[in-house]
């Protein structure tokens, strides 16, 4: 770490699933950390047995940072943390940087960056591929939109909680590789579960049909963490939620309006994502997509662990 880099004080929004594994990171990788405080007190506690400094406001984190990462839902989420009463628009300083590591509209970036810039803030999106498990190593893919010297300025910190980083272009260009990845990786997701739904209809069975897909060509990492679920009932594999998944084919389904391309097969798998969605509960993951796409086709593709029948 660069003397300059070291100066740098952090700041750190959005505690959750895959945020506490970066913040952890970014402490234990020698950073001074203020983060804003939840309900969840499990991983803030965490954060301050590592040494983190808690904030009761947005607006005390940005006052007490230089660069502040930001890792939350969507952009509705983002816009009322900078725009909000005590957000951080608020306690910026010219000169700071904020990050969005969030999958946000790229509408809503270009907005945000536009706002920010004219109170000479920088900001970057760097959204997040990988799961929980790779946000605690260390190890998360992120695609970042910045200019040249923003990046530079910002790399060494995404490097603490980051094992692959490409700068794929200026500001909002993270966000709209973000939600073209997140296209491919959930049409994944609804072949998988419209196969493994017919499969079973024709009396092949999901042992049966993965037996011939793993270790073939059409393998891939995400195929084998998607049929964890449906094979062994291990709801952890992939805990990335079906709400959130919905919510990205949507902001992909406004990017391709606002390009004026047409896009069935995004429209056709955000509509899997939707009927899921609807049923509900709301702790589901992605995986669980072919429990459902099987319900409705009259097939029981609810996994069995422990010789007991699971629940979603």
């Amino acid at each position: 770490m660069s003397t300059t880099a070291a100066n740098e004080k952090i700041g750190f929004i959005g505690l959750g699933l895959m945020g506490h594994g970066i913040a952890k990171n970014i402490v234990d990788k020698g950073y001074g950390l203020t983060f804003l405080g939840r309900k969840n007190r499990k991983p803030a506690d965490d954060m301050l047995g590592r040494g983190a400094r808690e904030a009761a406001t947005a607006r005390e984190v940005a006052e007490a940072s230089d660069i502040v990462f930001i890792c939350v839902t969507g952009s509705r989420e983002v816009e009322a943390i900078i725009r909000g009463p005590g957000g951080l628009k608020e306690g910026l300083k010219k000169g700071s940087v904020v990050v969005d590591c969030s999958t946000s509209d790229p509408v809503s970036t270009m907005a945000l960056a536009t706002e920010l810039k004219a109170i000479g803030v920088d900001y970057v999106d760097a959204p997040l591929s990988r799961t929980p498990k790779e946000a605690w190593e260390g190890t998360l893919d992120a695609m970042v939109g910045a200019p040249d010297a923003v990046f530079a300025r910002v790399k060494p910190v995404i490097d603490t909680w980051a094992g692959r980083i490409v700068h794929i272009g200026d500001t909002g260009d993270g966000h709209r590789m973000k939600l073209l990845n997140n296209f491919i990786s959930l049409g994944y997701a609804a072949i998988y579960s419209e196969a493994l739904a017919l499969a079973q209809k024709v009396g092949i069975s999901p042992p049966r049909f993965d037996s011939v897909i793993r270790n073939g060509r059409m393998d891939c990492p995400f195929y084998q963490t998607f049929m964890r679920w449906t094979l062994e009932g291990d709801r952890d594999a992939h805990k990335f939620s079906i709400a959130n998944a919905f919510k990205d084919l949507t902001y992909l389904e406004s990017m391709a309006g606002a390009a004026g391309i047409a896009n069935p097969l995004g429209n056709a798998t955000k509509n899997s994502f939707a009927g899921a969605f609807a049923a509900g509960p709301e702790e589901q993951f992605v995986p669980m997509l072919a429990t459902h796409i099987g319900k409705v086709n009259g097939v029981d593709l609810m996994p069995t662990k422990d010789g007991k029948k699971q629940t979603i």
